[in-house]
């Protein structure tokens, strides 16, 4: 792992961990990662790695900490997914789309980063990368198989989004698709993605088949003010996780 972890100060009081990942340059636009239901474990460390390798400063805040501070599970056994899921539905949604404004504006501020930032999410990060786009100042959010988005499609997206959606997720039914779908059809600032099927063990892994990091990279391009970058290499850590079964 090439970053470190710095404190992000909570706007209620206190502060939480954030991984910060500087691109080679020293320099470039922000891209927060926002974790899945396992916290800012290596997977999501990789990820954050890898955007900062294409260019990008990149953070990725821990968003369980209110519950417990430093969580790193993996979906490798029972008990971590009974654990995950224990600290879903615990999770405080304001609350943590609230740290997620302090994480966006602490990265503006971080030394090297251009001041414009976007958001990347899966699956609770994916529903959380949706409200940065609602609820924050974010230039620009990517949202991967985010889970309950039909509760937040009348919500007024004020940035610009590519929003993933699979074509088979155990978590997100085809009438849900079909629903968001419905929602945003005719809206100019939202692009919507199908995507490879995928079993629930292994959401992640349909991203490497999706090819549809040259989207984000695009979008980012386009709102972040990133120079040319042909491809991400993020699913390069997501390769690694899937090579290890």
């Amino acid at each position: 792992m090439s970053g470190k972890e710095i404190p992000i100060n909570a706007a209620d009081g206190g502060d939480f961990m954030g991984y910060l990942a500087p691109p080679p340059s020293g320099n470039g636009p922000g891209v927060v990662v926002i974790q899945e239901i396992f916290g800012v474990n290596d997977v999501m460390r990789g990820l954050t790695d890898s955007f900062a390798e294409a260019g990008y400063m990149a953070l990725c805040p821990d968003l369980f900490w209110r519950q417990e501070p430093g969580i790193q599970l993996t979906d490798g056994s029972e008990e971590e997914w009974a654990r995950a899921f224990e600290l879903f539905n615990g999770f405080n949604l304001d609350k943590g789309v609230q740290d997620l404004d302090s994480t966006i504006e602490t990265l503006r501020d971080v030394d090297g980063c251009s001041g414009k930032v976007g958001t990347v999410g899966f699956c609770l990060g994916g529903r959380l990368a949706f409200l940065t786009a609602t609820r924050t100042k974010a230039d620009a959010a990517v949202s991967y198989y985010g889970v309950m988005l039909t509760e937040h499609i009348g919500e007024t997206i004020n940035a610009p989004m590519i929003l993933h959606v699979p074509t088979e997720d155990q978590f997100v039914s085809p009438e849900q698709q079909a629903e968001v779908r419905a929602a945003l059809e005719g809206n100019d600032k939202v692009k919507v993605l199908g995507a490879y099927a995928y079993p629930v063990s292994h959401r992640l892994f349909g991203v490497v088949e999706s090819d549809t990091f040259e989207d984000v990279a695009d979008l980012f391009r386009s709102h972040l003010g990133l120079g040319p970058v042909e491809v991400l290499p993020v699913t390069d850590a997501i390769q690694r996780r899937k090579d290890m079964g």
